[in-house]
């Protein structure tokens, strides 16, 4: 059997790819920590767990790879998966990296050009995601709980990606494994526009008419934020240093690469929104 492995195939981007690739009569299997008993191509996978890998891997010649989240150290978990995937045969990796580099992480670096080195190895790297604007994401939650953006990010902005059109470009280099990728560059998507919170918030409320204002705060303060989230405290300070570049014009920038793989344009942040508008809708106690 081939087909392709989605790890994270129940997030964000992978279910979305997982559903382009079922429509095209791609095989596929579904990892994820807690699969669906009512998907027969759905598989047990656990980063922290590499008793789930193999099995994972076995008879699959493509892997769209999603590395641990809120990891700031992924290559003690991601290489070990590699050096399996290239036993088992894998012949082509698309990763889902990152535009966004963090604060003193050197190993996400260092996992994008393993990738890159292998044969078939592709790396996206996306800008930031606008479903970061939705619940259960933090600014997401902000949004609905109390109307409010916080951020430590100033005027700065970023070219703001639907998880669709990451799907939409990891399935074009996917679905047909006799598609050779260029895996001499990697592929920055981005959506058509770079927009700071401000904008942001300003489409939102005019597209659903739920008043979206933005606080500004410091880092630390971000930082503190995040931790309340659930985050690990080394991510959180990470995440919230990356908005400090973002202040400072660091992700102020768009490509064509949706565009040049798909053969479409990426959605527009207000095609995004109008898609979810009733996502903001419920006013939680804290708003005024």
């Amino acid at each position: 059997m081939t087909g392709v492995l989605v790890t994270g195939g129940t997030g964000k981007t992978g279910s979305a790819l997982v559903g382009l690739l079922r429509g095209d009569g791609v095989p596929v299997r579904v990892a994820g920590r807690h699969p669906s008993g009512d998907d027969p191509d759905a598989v047990r996978f656990d980063w922290n767990d590499p008793t789930t890998h193999p099995a994972a891997l076995r008879g699959m010649d493509r892997v769209f790879l999603v590395p641990p989240v809120n990891a700031v150290d992924p290559m003690p978990l991601v290489g070990p998966f590699l050096a399996e995937a290239q036993s088992l045969g894998v012949r082509r990796v698309v990763l889902l990296g990152s535009a966004i580099v963090l604060p003193n992480a050197p190993s996400a670096l260092e996992m994008a050009a393993r990738v890159r080195a292998r044969p078939g190895g592709v790396v996206l790297r996306a800008s930031g995601f606008m479903q970061n604007f939705l619940s259960p994401h933090p600014v997401g939650e902000r949004i609905l709980g109390h109307g409010e953006i916080r951020t430590a990010a100033g005027e700065g902005a970023v070219g703001w990606i639907d998880a669709r059109d990451i799907a939409a470009s990891a399935f074009a280099l996917l679905a047909d494994p006799c598609v050779e990728p260029d895996s001499r560059r990697d592929y920055l998507l981005t959506g058509p526009q770079a927009l700071n919170y401000r904008d942001a918030a300003a489409i939102i409320t005019a597209r659903t008419g739920r008043p979206v204002r933005v606080v500004t705060i410091s880092t630390e303060e971000q930082a503190a934020n995040y931790r309340a989230a659930g985050m690990p405290a080394e991510f959180a300070a990470a995440i919230a240093e990356v908005e400090d570049g973002i202040r400072r014009g660091l992700q102020d920038q768009v490509s064509t690469a949706v565009l040049d793989l798909t053969g479409r344009p990426p959605r527009t942040f207000a095609e995004f929104v109008q898609d979810h508008a009733t996502a903001w809708a419920v006013k939680g106690r804290g708003e005024h």
